[in-house]
């Protein structure tokens, strides 16, 4: 019998190869490697390596949806100082006259992909989003984020380190979100709960696979398990610089929902699919660095908190009702800020209280930090982080602070999204670091959505809160409303 001709030689790399090669791609990026020595150590590599056949390039919209478009190598080569692309499709971009912008290769981010989930033969690369005249685009919030960090790192020599633990369900079949029914709901994997599942469970099979493909592609693993929730999960990985942070959100959740597809699974980054269990957060642990140094962390401070540390835990207490919006950007996330649910729905901080907004976990010289518990999942990462730090940095001071009302005070996060558009949109402040058209813009993508939607939230999961959520839904189905 004759052997099979092999007509395809497609670049596959063994997992422990990628990790090394990510690991290394990552440090060149956080120690600020040029932009340009980066780009052509890269477009070398290209030329160079015949097995490739695309470049993923990728880029987020102000909601925070992941878009990608892939092109061909030879075509990249040439072209790659002059792409661009139609922004009028990309809701909450560019209108329909002044639609085409440029989109710019950020090649520090550049990665390599597991070809079992991926597909063999493809790299990845975020990208920077431009306006016509090669101006950056303000709507494009990885670029606000990167600007930031870069300037941050500048001035002042610090660096925001940011690690999220972020949560997700497993249902079963494919596009159970785009085929959610309220009189259904969603068909669990798992009946387990915390810690719990059987090392063939197909919950713990999804959590393995996903734990390899993030350990290739360079994430750093720390640890991952079964969530409280049946059929939820948490993965985790270490701390980094918030850019490269906001890109490991984005790969993290890609990732998992093309290996969940490829078992015929569906993972969720819903915050709350089912009512009447724990929903999901993306939990962001956050401290500043200098020379090398944690200057969160005092040993003789409350908590073992530097006063630096207290000063920004107070300035995102107090500009907490105007960020809550960005943080918790769709209908669903508000039926998770519920007492009844570890919910962190309390504008205060505490050590041990989990329905804190703010949590200060037990921490050393090395891992002092701030958790800031009210993330959702569905958050747009680069906006998130870019407005906790820079909030955390320079926010407002508006109320004294004591260690006593920090913990004792009872005022609570929006319980529902039309009041978190208010604060945002009444803010002065947040008008002042976003811009005012990005405020007005990503305002009117949220009351959009919430239009779509009862107005109650109720005790079910409504069919349209899950078909309209910004991380769901497609042209198609808006355009029919």
């Amino acid at each position: 019998m004759e052997s099979p001709v092999i007509l395809k030689s497609f670049l596959e790399i063994p997992y422990d190869e990628l990790e090394e090669r990510n690991l290394e791609a990552k440090e060149k990026q956080l120690s600020r490697r040029s932009s340009q020595e980066l780009q052509d150590h890269y477009l070398r590599y290209l030329q160079n390596e015949k097995r490739l056949k695309a470049v993923t390039v990728c880029f987020s919209d102000l909601e925070g949806r992941f878009h990608m478009l892939d092109y061909d190598k030879k075509f990249l080569l040439k072209s790659h100082d002059n792409l661009t692309f139609d922004g009028s499709s990309i809701r909450g971009f560019s209108v329909v006259n002044e639609s085409d912008l440029r989109l710019e290769i950020d090649w520090p981010s550049f990665r390599w992909l597991p070809s079992d989930v991926f597909g063999p033969g493809k790299v990845i690369v975020f990208g920077v989003i431009k306006d016509r005249d090669g101006s950056s685009y303000a709507s494009d919030m990885r670029a606000q984020l990167k600007t930031f960090v870069e300037d941050l790192h500048k001035s002042q020599g610090l660096i925001a380190q940011i690690s999220v633990e972020c949560e997700g369900f497993l249902f079963q079949g494919i596009n159970a979100e785009q085929n959610y029914a309220s009189r259904d709901g969603f068909k669990l994997v798992s009946s387990g709960g915390y810690y719990h599942s059987l090392p063939k469970d197909p919950l713990k099979v999804f959590i393995d696979s996903l734990a390899e493909a993030q350990r290739a592609l360079g994430f750093q693993n720390e640890k991952d398990h079964p969530e409280v929730a049946p059929s939820q999960f948490e993965l985790n990985y270490a701390y980094c610089d918030a850019l490269v942070a906001a890109d490991q959100v984005q790969l993290y959740k890609l990732t998992a929902r093309q290996i969940a597809a490829n078992m015929g699974l569906t993972a969720s980054f819903l915050p709350k699919p089912i009512a009447g269990i724990n929903g999901s957060g993306m939990h962001a642990n956050i401290s500043l660095a200098k020379d090398g140094k944690n200057i969160f962390f005092d040993k003789t401070g409350e908590e073992k908190l530097s006063k630096v540390g207290w000063d920004f835990v107070d300035r995102i207490l107090n500009s907490a009702n105007d960020l809550c919006v960005f943080l918790n950007s769709s209908v669903n996330a508000y039926r998770r800020l519920d007492p009844h649910f570890e919910a962190p729905n309390q504008i205060k901080s505490s050590p041990v209280d989990r329905t804190s907004m703010i949590r200060i976990p037990l921490g050393n010289e090395k891992s002092a930090r701030i958790e800031v518990r009210t993330v959702a999942p569905d958050a747009n990462p680069y906006l998130a982080f870019y407005l906790l730090v820079k909030t955390g940095l320079n926010g407002p001071m508006t109320e004294q602070i004591t260690s006593e009302t920090r913990r004792t005070r009872t005022r609570f996060l929006p319980d529902n999204i039309y009041d978190g558009i208010k604060f945002a949109k009444g803010s002065e402040f947040i008008k002042e670091i976003l811009g005012e058209e990005n405020v007005e813009k990503f305002c009117e993508r949220k009351s959009a959505s919430a239009n779509r939607c009862p107005r109650e939230l109720g005790t079910l999961v409504k069919t349209s809160e899950i078909l309209f959520h910004h991380e769901v839904t497609n042209q198609y189905i808006w355009s029919r409303f």
